[in-house]
C-alpha cells in the first residue's frame, strides 16, 4: 500500500478558519476505492476501503482503519481541503439472457414471422425454448417440432421456402454416412438451411457434468438409446421423468455442448436475415 503519514504542508491548511462561509467553494470529491486523504480534524492520513451514504473508511499504512463521518470539508486532498462524497453507483450490468444474448426489458413478443425452425422432437423443442426462448420472441421466430425428419424432403415442399419466407431444420446425428446427412443432402434449396449436432440424441447435448455424471453412457445396438441410457445410469424411472431432470439441470447455454449452441445460432441468423 502507499505509505500514508503526517503531510508537511507550505503555510498552515487550518489558518484563517478555511471552513467559515465565504472562503471560497470547497471541492466536492468522490470517495472512491483507494483515494489517499487525511482527516482534518485528527490528522489520521490512509486510502478509501470503504464508503456509505453516512461515513468513509481510510485505512493507514500500518493497516488500521479508521471510519469518520461525510462532514463538509472535513478532509484534505493533496493538502487541500475537500468534501468527500459517496460514489455514484456504477452502471448495471445488463441482464443477459440464457443464451447469453443481452435480454430485451419490458418485451412484447414480437408478430411471427413466416420464417420458421423445425427441429425432430418435443425434447429438441423445449431445450430450444428454454435457453433461446427469450431470442426467439425478440426476433419473432417460431420453433415447431417434427416426428423424425425421414419425410423430410416432403414436409419440405409443403413449407414452401422462398425469400422471405426460410426454413431451419436441426436434425439429431448429422454425421457422414448416417441415414440422417442422406435425408439432409435432398434438400436443395438456397432458402432451406439444413444442420445438426452429433448426438445420437438431444439429451446428450447437455453436458455431463451438469448431471453430476461422468459420461454418457455408451448403449449397445439394438436397445433404445434413451432406455439404455437410463438403464445405465440406474436411474429408476421413465424417459419423461429422466428429460424433465436433465432438463431441469440446464440453465445457461453454458451447460450445453458447443456443438449445439452453434448450430441454433446458425440457424436463428439464417432466418431472421433480411431477403
Amino acid at each position: 500500500m502507499i505509505c500514508y503519514g503526517p503531510r508537511v504542508y507550505e503555510g498552515d491548511v487550518l489558518a484563517g478558519n478555511w471552513r467559515r462561509p465565504g472562503k471560497g467553494k470547497i471541492p466536492k470529491v468522490p470517495a472512491e476505492m483507494d483515494l489517499v486523504v487525511e482527516d482534518a480534524d485528527s490528522g489520521f492520513c490512509g486510502a478509501v476501503v470503504a464508503c456509505d451514504k453516512e461515513a468513509v473508511t481510510l485505512e493507514d499504512r500500518f493497516g488500521k482503519r479508521r471510519l469518520f463521518p461525510l462532514a463538509p470539508a472535513a478532509f484534505l486532498l493533496e493538502g487541500k481541503p475537500v468534501t468527500l462524497v459517496r460514489p455514484a453507483a456504477a452502471p448495471a450490468a445488463p441482464r443477459r439472457s440464457a443464451s447469453g444474448s443481452v435480454a430485451v426489458e419490458g418485451l412484447r413478443a414480437r408478430v411471427a414471422r413466416q420464417s420458421r425452425i423445425y427441429v425432430e422432437g418435443v425434447h429438441d423443442a423445449a431445450l430450444v425454448e428454454k435457453i433461446w426462448g427469450h431470442d426467439l420472441r425478440v426476433e419473432g421466430v417460431v420453433v415447431e417440432y417434427l416426428e423424425g425428419v425421414d419425410d423430410l424432403p416432403a414436409i419440405v415442399a409443403e413449407f414452401g421456402p422462398e425469400p422471405g419466407r426460410r426454413l431451419g431444420v436441426l436434425v439429431d446425428h448429422l454425421v457422414p454416412g448416417s441415414k440422417e446427412s442422406r435425408i439432409a443432402a435432398e434438400i436443395t434449396s438456397p432458402d432451406v438451411l439444413v444442420v445438426g449436432h452429433p448426438y445420437i440424441d438431444i439429451w446428450q447435448a447437455v453436458k455431463p457434468s451438469v448431471l453430476r455424471i461422468p459420461a454418457w453412457p455408451d448403449v449397445p445396438r439394438g436397445v433404445p438409446w434413451k432406455e439404455g441410457v437410463i438403464a445405465a445410469l440406474g436411474w429408476r424411472m421413465e424417459p419423461a421423468q429422466a428429460w424433465r431432470r436433465i432438463l431441469g439441470a440446464v440453465s445457461t447455454y453454458t451447460d450445453l455442448e458447443p456443438e449445439l449452441l452453434g448450430r441454433v445460432e446458425e440457424l436463428i441468423d439464417f432466418v431472421t436475415e433480411a431477403p
